[in-house]
C-alpha cells in the first residue's frame, strides 16, 4: 500500500498573507517589544535614582542614531499595540467581524498607530526633544 500524497496548503512559498495575519504577527511582535523597552525603561529609571553620573550613559544611548531609533520603534510598538487591543476590545464584545469592518479596522490601527507616534515625536520635540 503506498501512502497518499496529500498537499502541504497552505504553504508559505503559495500562500499571500493577508491584513488581519500581518496584523496578528504585529500585535504580537509589539508585545514583545515592548517588553524589551520596558527593561530599558528600568535602566534609565534606576540610573536616573542613582544620580547624574549614572544617568549619562542611559542618557547618552538614548540620545544617539541607535538609542532614537530604538525609542521611535518603541513608541510606534506602544500605540499599535494600544490601537490593536481596543480594536480586540470590540471583537470580545462581538462587534466588527464582518470582512469589510475587518479590514477597515485594521487599516485604521495602522493609520492610528502612525499619527498617534507622529504626534507624539512632533510634540516632543517642540518641547526640547531629549
Amino acid at each position: 500500500m503506498t501512502p497518499v500524497q496529500r498537499p502541504l496548503s497552505p504553504h508559505l512559498g503559495i500562500y499571500k498573507p493577508q491584513l488581519t495575519t500581518v496584523l496578528s504577527i504585529t500585535h504580537r511582535a509589539t508585545g514583545i517589544a515592548l517588553s524589551v523597552g520596558a527593561v530599558f525603561l528600568v535602566w534609565w529609571l534606576v540610573a536616573l535614582a542613582y544620580g547624574p553620573q549614572s544617568f549619562a550613559v542611559p542618557r547618552a544611548f538614548f540620545q544617539s542614531w541607535i538609542g532614537v531609533v530604538f525609542l521611535l520603534g518603541w513608541t510606534f510598538s506602544l500605540f499599535f499595540h494600544l490601537c490593536n487591543g481596543i480594536r480586540h476590545l470590540f471583537w470580545d464584545a462581538g462587534k466588527g467581524f464582518d470582512l469589510k469592518t475587518t479590514y477597515a479596522s485594521g487599516w485604521t490601527v495602522v493609520a492610528a498607530s502612525v499619527v498617534l507616534t507622529a504626534a507624539l515625536w512632533v510634540f516632543a520635540l517642540g518641547k526640547g526633544g531629549f
